[in-house]
């Protein structure tokens, strides 16, 4: 009980931080007629709920796709959805077909918030949890260090919770997948990584470390006996994963070509707004834009994008361990960031997410990377009136990361004063199991023995 009091003071302090933030501003909020980003979520529930599936994609006269047309892939619609019957249940006006665009009130601005809340409770912190307690290095103190560090990440929950958006969906599945594969589960890693590249397409930006560590995995074990089982077993999971998420589309081609060309808006440019990367750092000098078509801009993104991450994937593929996993997860998704065709401010949070895993193993440059990756999206969040929780998050994550969570490794459960919580604790949740460091000890040994075969 005492291990899993500091565990659910670390998720209540984070829960509380988050939803402080939604009290803020989000995107587009009172700016017709386009609004903003919290809109295009409420309008996939209209969409989604008012539309049949065949319609979901395409411009017809009840879906406009030029007012926040659907464009990510078909789970992010089948959440919507989800979200829009709660909501039709709430208030019908919510969701109501042409009526209900561009609505904003404080009851449904709570909808919308605990939406995110409750996907972040359901995907996300468990994943960080389990991550931080099985795959982690350290002490226990230290694995609730990181836990702490993860969870209050101020870029996260200001896009979520500031701006409005689901990434704690995807993220929490990409983690999820990084989970089943540093537990040799790998055929629940694929499942989970191949989750998350339905839910949001910027979930490529990790896919060529996952691929090239289950492949090293089955070259190392030979493709002739268990390397050749086990690359059939992930690519039939892949499959059959992807075969499900689209089963509405697959009855149709060109369902699923207007799928796939409204996930890759190519006519839309290299890059949008002030993002921090390359193309838009050297567009001050140079205009990519003009000088170059849509076709060469495409062709030279694709390829620096390639070239940038191919040294660490190469390295994971002779060598799948889990470091180098997550070493080539940072570099493949720094190199999509920093390359990669049709950028926005928000892609950095995927990049953060595994410089979040290295937390225990290098903290000071992992906690710079991520006060920078907050500050990159800055004209974002000041676009979305955010400035004073981005400052107050910003510092407490800083603060909290260099002196706070040093000082509770090397503090007792007495010093802390912990006691009453664990009484409460007790009182409260009397079902909760103990934390099991041996377990979780044994989890590990396990884990790497499967990693090693």
């Amino acid at each position: 009980m005492e291990n899993w009091s500091l565990v659910s003071l670390c998720v209540l302090l984070a829960l509380t931080t988050r939803w402080a933030v939604s009290f803020n501003s989000y995107s587009g909020a009172d700016k017709p007629p386009m609004f903003g980003d919290y809109e295009a979520q409420r309008h996939w529930q209209e969409v989604t709920y008012n539309l049949p599936v065949h319609e979901w994609y395409f411009n017809t006269t009840e879906n406009d796709l030029n007012y926040w047309g659907l464009d990510y892939p078909p789970l992010t619609a089948y959440h919507s959805l989800l979200c829009a019957y709660v909501a039709k249940l709430i208030n019908p006006e919510w969701v109501e077909l042409y009526t209900s665009r561009g609505y904003e009130s404080p009851a449904h601005k709570l909808f919308m918030r605990a939406t995110v809340l409750v996907a972040d409770i359901l995907i996300y912190i468990p994943a960080v949890v389990v991550y931080c307690l099985y795959l982690a290095e350290g002490s226990f103190k230290k694995k609730v260090s990181t836990i702490f560090c993860i969870l209050l990440y101020p870029g996260l929950t200001l896009i979520d919770y500031g701006h409005f958006q689901y990434n704690s969906v995807s993220l929490g599945l990409a983690l999820w997948g990084v989970i089943g594969l540093g537990l040799g589960r790998d055929m629940l890693g694929s499942f989970a990584f191949t989750l998350a590249l339905n839910y949001k397409q910027m979930e490529l930006y990790h896919s060529l470390p996952f691929f090239c560590y289950l492949l090293g995995k089955c070259v190392k074990q030979g493709l002739t006996g268990r390397g050749l089982l086990l690359l059939v077993k992930v690519g039939g999971t892949v499959l059959v994963t992807f075969a499900l998420c689209w089963l509405p589309f697959l009855s149709d081609s060109q369902q699923i070509l207007q799928v796939v060309h409204r996930l890759f808006p190519v006519a839309r440019g290299l890059f949008e707004d002030k993002v921090a990367n390359t193309w838009c750092s050297l567009n001050v000098l140079i205009k990519i834009k003009t000088l170059m078509s849509t076709g060469s801009q495409l062709s030279l993104s694709f390829v620096l994008t390639l070239l940038a991450a191919l040294p660490s994937s190469i390295k994971l593929l002779t060598r799948p361990t889990l470091w180098q996993f997550k070493l080539a997860l940072v570099n493949s998704s720094l190199a999509f960031f920093l390359f990669s065709y049709q950028v926005h401010e928000k892609s950095i949070l995927l990049p953060a997410l595994p410089v979040c895993l290295l937390l225990s193993d290098i903290p000071l440059v992992a906690l710079w990377f991520l006060q920078v990756s907050t500050f990159s999206m800055l004209p974002l969040l000041l676009k979305d009136g955010l400035l004073l929780p981005y400052a107050v998050t910003s510092m407490a994550f800083l603060y909290l990361g260099l002196f706070l969570l040093s000082a509770l490794q090397r503090s007792t459960d007495e010093q802390l004063h912990l006691q009453p919580y664990h009484t409460l604790l007790s009182i409260v949740a009397p079902c909760l199991p103990r934390l099991n460091l041996g377990l979780i000890t044994k989890w590990k040994v396990r884990a790497e023995r499967w990693v090693a075969l």
